[in-house]
């Protein structure tokens, strides 16, 4: 939500918009609200609430999610109102902080829920447990099923997976470059719509804005008649996965493989009137969701291929001069 007032040195007669936001400093989960008017109105705010030493300046402002600096008006006011952000010293250096999703996506409400979760210890455990019958499952692991991978102690893993910590370290890089990757492709899609919302604004899209009104007074009408959408059937997916689906720019990358089955097979219909979206955007989410489960399914299929190779020479049959070796588990 944002309100309206003053920010910094007040003009006579001039009202300006804040935006709410989020800050803290690095290492630390105190959190203050405050609103801003402009990307220097915030730094400048920071400062004084979060007593940093003059000293330290100028502050670097970056995003709690992923460490991204904000040092542009233009970037900062398409953020969502209640970003979080981690102001930094001039000698300091972002540091990701695993109680802080730092994102206008999660609540702080659920921030403060996840703060006291008792069982995150455990969670990690049962991703490995998965690992050790399949480790092909991974790829179809979600965002946050690979993150508790990566965050976990390494020689606690390499001892759940009966790995060296030396391959388990590589594993976790791994998996972060995986997430790295996904949350640029992430950013791309942000900017893409961004740019494709400039061109409507220019015009530049005008055709297709009028298809758009057409199909929507179409089905204005078959309301209109008594074709009700509410009432055409129930949606059965659970509320994290229609979260993602509502504030994700791409969902696809972060839910894990069964969700993204879940989605697929859901009625359009139903779906587009739990999310309140038009049919065609709907239609869209879905067939990106069953690309990317077709993809992960295709590398999960080629990883068991290349495993049945690997078993298959290193275990050539008569090889009686290792037998060591002949009777390792070629899993």
């Amino acid at each position: 939500m944002e309100v309206t007032g003053d920010a910094g040195v007040p003009e006579s007669g001039e009202s300006r918009t804040l935006k709410p936001c989020l800050l803290r400093r690095n290492y630390s989960r105190e959190q203050h609200g405050v609103a801003a008017s402009c990307l220097e109105d915030l730094r400048r705010k920071a400062c004084d609430i979060l007593a940093i030493d003059k000293s330290l300046t100028p502050v670097t402002l970056v995003l709690a999610e992923d460490g991204t600096i904000v040092d542009d008006d233009d970037y900062f006011l398409c953020l969502p109102s209640n970003t979080k952000f981690v102001a930094l010293a001039s000698n300091e250096k972002w540091a990701y902080n695993n109680s802080d999703g730092g994102t206008a996506w999660i609540s702080q409400e659920s921030f403060d829920v996840d703060e006291t979760d008792s069982g995150a210890g455990l969670k990690w455990k049962n991703v490995a447990g998965q690992l050790k019958a399949d480790l092909s499952s991974i790829i179809l692991l979600s965002e946050e099923g690979l993150q508790v991978l990566v965050d976990a102690p390494c020689s606690d893993l390499a001892q759940e997976l009966r790995q060296s910590c030396a391959t388990v370290q590589r594993l976790q890089h791994t998996l972060q470059q995986v997430l790295d990757q996904r949350e640029e492709v992430r950013q791309s899609k942000q900017l893409l719509q961004l740019y494709l919302q400039a061109l409507e604004k220019e015009g530049s899209l005008l055709s297709k804005q009028e298809e758009s009104k057409a199909a929507f007074g179409e089905e204005v009408d078959a309301v209109d008649t008594g074709i009700s959408r509410e009432t055409s059937s129930d949606v059965a997916l659970a509320s994290h996965i229609l979260t993602a689906l509502r504030e994700k720019p791409a969902p696809e990358l972060s839910l894990s493989s069964q969700d993204l089955e879940l989605v697929t097979k859901e009625d359009p219909e139903a779906l587009a009137v739990a999310l309140n979206w038009d049919i065609k955007k709907t239609e869209t989410v879905q067939e990106a969701c069953e690309r990317e489960l077709t993809l992960r399914l295709q590398q999960m299929q080629s990883l068991h291929s290349l495993r049945s190779i690997s078993a298959s020479k290193a275990s050539p049959p008569g090889d009686l001069q290792n037998p060591k070796r002949a009777r390792q588990d070629p899993t």
